[in-house]
């Protein structure tokens, strides 16, 4: 049994260890979070959660080398909860329509990439969890489909699948967009 003072020691250590880690690491999963759940505000809450479940978990991370693919994972799953979780809880878009016309709608030089941009998030909408969190590990973090399925736990054949399906499906959506406008 520790004494007190050693067992204090230890744990103040290791919240430190945890804690500088953890502030190295916190951009780039805000940032990731923030692409993958399209809101900066979830991204904040995800990147608290992941932290949370980092913490308490971190006990059983025995290589610290090995800190980023380990908390990437944790952020990864938060993100997959958190969009799974909208799937129950629909959001309602904000038209010019539903809060009282267009009146004093001013368009600026750059509307085409706002709609280039619009298109693409309507596009990425249709992406279940899943391939959401595949695409934008392989084109935003340019991470390897072996980096990805060690990141997400899957093999990394799902993880090839996903990519596909994912990609066809953006392709048709963006098609449709095209074709809409």
């Amino acid at each position: 049994m520790l004494a007190t003072g050693v067992r204090d020691r230890l744990v103040t250590r290791s919240a430190d260890e945890f804690s500088a880690l953890t502030e190295r690491h916190l951009d780039s999963a805000y940032r990731l979070a923030t692409v993958i759940l399209g809101d900066a505000m979830e991204a904040e809450d995800a990147v608290h959660d992941a932290a949370i479940s980092a913490w308490r978990g971190w006990s059983g991370l025995r290589d610290p080398d090995r800190f980023d693919a380990w908390f990437g994972r944790i952020l990864v799953n938060a993100c997959r909860d958190r969009l799974r979780s909208r799937r129950r809880r629909p959001v309602v878009e904000l038209t010019p329509e539903r809060i009282g016309g267009a009146d004093g709608l001013v368009l600026t030089d750059g509307i085409e990439s706002i709609a280039a941009r619009d298109a693409l998030a309507r596009a990425f909408a249709v992406l279940d969890a899943d391939e959401r969190i595949v695409v934008v590990l392989r084109f935003w973090l340019d991470l390897t489909v072996e980096a990805i399925a060690e990141r997400t736990g899957t093999p990394s054949g799902t993880v090839k699948s996903r990519l596909h399906h994912a990609l066809g499906r953006l392709r048709t959506a963006l098609t449709i967009a095209e074709n809409d406008r």
